[in-house]
């Protein structure tokens, strides 16, 4: 799209953005009004105006039970308790107020350095949890098809009976586990622990389908696969780029901290297929092809090359392999070529490569709009390759933000239970198993007698060890089920599923879903709400539904996007019968024999572990990404400390918490006794280490092809080793002269040992007292040679409605990837069903609704707001489809699934695009599951789930699913 098209384009959706506005308003007012909305729902009182009187500083005023509350004593003190958000990724403040332990009221924490007061309508709207009759109420269990009510006691008893004898027929790999990214740092750990000690690797959560391509993407580039900057710090950009992310929506309040970025000078693009509530604040909009962000950075890359503007200086001494890059850039992905490709012109990116040059730092930021792809990693490693070039990484203002999902979504990606890693993402080799083993005081041979002993060919001439190879990822346990046994590398097919705090509509595929789930054994669902899994089948029997509480009836940490960790206070006792993650995992780990070895260094009172135990017991283990220094104590000082924090450099000035940042950021290096003040801002050679700095991490060996992987003339502030260098253990110690400066009790820890397996810390300590890095000073990799395609390259997604790009494009050959399961690519992309589905189908979030959806359409206030679940299509779309606004339509994908939604006619998406929202669930087909849902706990919404049309797909590197292109048609219902 040349300059004059793009400034078409955004008059065009200027002038008609009011009609869009009054579709948007016509569309729910003919769902139901207010009134009548409130009437069925039987509210009192509606929640707009009380959650939008949280959202201002002069409506704040002390809580006091009302007088009608006869049950209770209105003249009771209010406790107020500080906790945080479940919702997004940001991790905002709030203050609950509770009285005779109820949860009466609440008010946005002024002193969060992170939210700074503010809140999105589902954070005003969080007491609801505190009350909720939707709630799953206590166990449940299918008899004949209906819910019965049953005890904790006989839940476990019969789950774990089942459990053992699938074990003993199939092997401990026939169970698969779906831990939580909502659940507490301390309960997402436990998940993986408990998956570890039951035998086996076939864990994982929600991470997997949303953000599993950053992590790999990122981690590969330059060592650790999380957000470099904060929200904060994008207050000091110079310009904003955006890729497929609509913080308005996803993320409302890191949206105040990028407004606040526009406000201090900074410039702002956007790059998305739609023209979102985001793109509306944008200097420069630019509107790609869906699938093709590859094409969309390189095309940027090549202005950037071209004038000159790359920053040499940094890429001499701190990148290894950008002249590949350049290379792929300048021959490859001319101007002419990224236009056919992704249908942006030439001056469109020279625009934003110029607005780049001149306002620097850059900060680059993504969410699952540039993940969730066939090749989500490369689309990634080439918004990395654009930050490198530019020297933007590692600076104030620039970096990579990656905003994500969940309340613990990375904290459950640091710690939590991967199928392909351990926590702190050491490695599920024998090394890694016996550092975690020595951590958790536990004999390796016992551990690994736990599973399957046999071993299976690796399709490469090798073997692999189920302990050793990774677990069926979350993204693909249907074909765990529905796959031929003979193709899965394990002993038999999965007959087991506990979802365990995740919501089953946010994956692809939902008609297979429900095939998969009817052929299990067994299905178990621990939530806190019915969740979609809890519906879908037409399952009779062996079903069962645990009440989780939510996390604000239980305490712990969570880590934001940002890295911080908060600690989060209980605020109400657990609500009906429900239980915390942590005390199902000791009642589960009883029952099933391993309780003892698992919470040997967990002090448990009655059946609920201790939270803190569990903390610290994470802190003994995860040296790798500094998880080490963020005691119990530390984290809660810091909640009691929030004033004393800046709002920008998130550093404290003066008080208990002097010269340390807000949550300990991570890598926060050593013990909580060294007092490392967290790292705010990932790879700044610009501080010392014991103030935050740092450097890139040395990861993959030294030397490659002959050339050093190590850093040349760069180092951070105060190093003494003033070049770069490998990673520390006890040989380089000594050769450098500084064994002697740890303690005798260290040296007997440390001796044998790299700084990442010394549980000592003592390495740690020494390498940072002598400014240095534990993991060495290197290189971060604009080439990444362990990847299917070392340089980023595009590929056509497997359901393009641009098949004549396939051939110059093809993607890859069909193989077992990720090991367990074989993969199709090829064979699904031999086929063109561009004449059938012409249109392409994409999907994204609602401010009013988070995740799967479960808790916020089961919220009243929320419910409101947003009634029905919608299709955006365009006027010229539609009108060749003979749709109009408002009308019911079939979406219908090309592998049979189909949904049942309203039309809303709008120039948001381009013609050729159409957009669901994911957060819908409790419709199949067009009909209505109310029926299915336990008595009195539905969700007041309740939509077609749209993964219902959406197919096949996967990143080769991780198994991320396709959600963001695939193809569809609408036709009237």
């Amino acid at each position: 799209m040349g300059p004059h098209l793009e400034e078409n384009t955004m008059k065009l959706v200027k002038k008609t953005g009011s009609s869009a506005a009054t579709a948007v308003g016509g569309f729910l007012g003919r769902a139901v009004d207010r009134r009548t909305f409130l009437r069925g729902t039987g509210l009192a009182v509606g929640g707009t105006a009380a959650a939008s009187a949280m959202l201002h500083p002069r409506m704040v005023k002390k809580a006091k039970a009302s007088d009608d509350r006869a049950r209770f004593d209105p003249n009771a003190d209010v406790q107020l308790v500080k906790t945080v958000c479940t919702h997004c990724s940001v991790g905002c403040g709030v203050i609950a107020e509770v009285q005779n332990g109820v949860w009466v009221g609440q008010e946005p924490n002024f002193d969060s350095p992170i939210n700074l007061g503010a809140h999105c309508a589902k954070g005003a709207a969080l007491r609801n949890h505190g009350h909720s009759g939707r709630r799953t109420k206590y166990p449940l269990k299918k008899v004949n098809g209906n819910w019965e009510r049953i005890s904790w006691d006989q839940a476990i008893d019969e789950i774990g009976d089942k459990l053992l004898q699938i074990r003993e027929e199939s092997g401990p790999d026939s169970v698969w586990f779906a831990g939580s990214s909502k659940a507490s740092n301390e309960g997402a750990y436990l998940q993986r622990k408990f998956a570890a000690f039951w035998g086996s690797n076939n864990c994982d959560h929600q991470a997997r389908i949303c953000h599993s391509t950053t992590v790999a993407g990122v981690a590969n580039t330059w060592g650790y696969g999380a957000m470099t900057n904060s929200y904060n710090d994008i207050t000091k950009a110079g310009s904003i780029v955006m890729c497929g992310s609509n913080a308005a929506e996803a993320h409302p309040v890191a949206m105040q901290m990028i407004l606040r970025g526009k406000e201090n000078g900074a410039k702002m693009v956007v790059m998305d297929p739609r023209f979102t509530r985001t793109a509306a604040h944008a200097d420069v909009f630019v509107r790609p092809r869906s699938g093709t962000d590859v094409a969309l950075i390189f095309g940027i890359l090549y202005h950037v090359f071209d004038n000159g503007w790359e920053d040499q200086e940094f890429i001499d001494s701190r990148v290894w392999a950008m002249d590949e890059i350049k290379e792929e850039v300048m021959t490859k992905w001319t101007p002419d070529e990224v236009e056919r490709v992704s249908g942006v012109g030439p001056d469109a990116l020279y625009e934003v490569a110029k607005i780049i040059h001149e306002n620097s730092p850059m900060t680059f930021i993504w969410c699952m709009g540039g993940t969730q792809h066939t090749i989500g990693s490369n689309y990634v490693r080439a918004y990395n390759c654009l930050l490198l070039a530019t020297g933007n990484v590692g600076v104030s203002g620039g970096g990579a933000n990656i905003f994500r999902g969940h309340d613990n979504v990375q904290g459950a990606t640091d710690v939590g239970p991967n199928p392909d890693n351990l926590p702190g993402y050491y490695p599920i080799n024998e090394a890694g198993w016996k550092h975690w083993c020595g951590v958790w005081d536990v004999d390796y041979d016992w551990l690994a007698s736990r599973f399957d002993q046999a071993e299976y060919d690796d399709g490469q001439g090798g073997t692999l060890k189920p302990m050793e190879t990774p677990g069926i990822t979350v993204s693909r346990w249907i074909d765990g089920v529905l796959e031929d046994p003979d193709n899965i590398t394990q002993k038999d097919r999965l007959r087991a599923v506990m979802m365990w705090g995740h919501n089953s509509n946010s994956q692809t595929r939902q008609p297979e879903m429900k095939e998969a789930m009817e052929a299990l054994d067994l299905l178990v669902i621990i939530d806190p709400y019915p969740s979609a899994a809890a519906v879908l089948h037409d399952r009779q029997d062996d079903t069962y539904l645990l009440p989780a509480c939510t996390q604000f009836e239980t305490r712990g940490s969570a880590t934001a996007s940002n890295r911080s960790l908060q600690w989060r206070e209980k605020v109400i006792e657990p609500l009906f019968e429900g239980k915390p993650d942590h005390e199902i995992a000791y009642l589960l780990a009883r029952k099933l024999g391993f309780a003892d070895e698992m919470f040997k260094n967990i002090s448990v009172e009655g059946t609920e572990p201790v939270v803190e135990d569990v903390l610290r017991e994470i802190n003994q283990g995860t040296w790798t990404i500094g998880y080490t220094g963020q005691s119990p104590e530390r984290l809660k000082e810091h909640m009691e400390n929030q004033h004393t924090f800046d709002v920008v450099s998130l550093k404290a000035e003066g008080g208990p918490c002097d010269g340390e940042f807000y949550g300990l950021p991570w890598p926060c290096w050593g013990t909580a006794e060294i007092k490392h003040p967290g790292t705010h801002i990932l790879y700044d050679t610009n501080e010392h280490v014991m103030e935050g700095g740092g450097n890139f991490r040395v990861n993959w060996g030294t030397e490659r092809e002959g050339e050093t992987l190590l850093a040349e003339g760069s180092w951070p502030k105060g190093q003494e080793l003033e070049a770069g260098h490998p990673p520390f253990d006890s040989d380089l110690l000594k050769q450098l002269g500084w064994w002697d400066e740890l303690t005798d009790e260290e040296k007997e820890k440390a001796d044998g040992k790299a700084w990442h397996t010394d549980v000592s810390g003592g390495i740690i300590r020494v390498a940072l007292k002598h400014g240095c890095m534990p993991f060495g000073n290197g290189k971060a990799r604009a080439v990444v040679w362990n990847f299917p395609d070392p340089v980023p390259k595009h590929r056509e997604p497997l359901y393009t409605p641009r098949y004549d790009l396939v051939e110059d494009y093809p993607t890859y050959e069909d193989r077992k990837a990720f090991y367990r399961l074989p993969t199709r690519w090829e064979s699904v992309q031999a086929t063109d069903y561009s004449d059938d589905y012409p249109l392409i189908h994409t999907s994204g979030r609602l401010v009013e609704y988070e995740g799967g959806g479960e808790e916020t359409r089961s919220n009243p206030w929320l419910a409101e707001l947003k009634q029905e679940m919608f299709v955006e299509i365009n006027p010229r779309d539609a009108n060749n489809a003979g749709v109009r606004n408002n009308e019911w339509v079939w979406l219908e994908g090309p592998e049979g699934g189909r949904i049942r939604v309203k039309a809303l006619v709008t120039r948001r998406v381009a013609s050729g695009t159409v957009f669901t929202p994911f957060h819908f669930a409790g419709h199949y087909q067009g009909e209505d599951l109310l029926d299915k849902y336990p008595e009195g706990s539905a969700p007041y919404v309740r939509g077609e789930m749209n993964n219902t049309a959406t197919t096949y797909g996967y990143d080769a590197v991780t198994m991320m699913q396709e959600t963001k292109t695939t193809l569809c048609r609408v036709v009237p219902a």
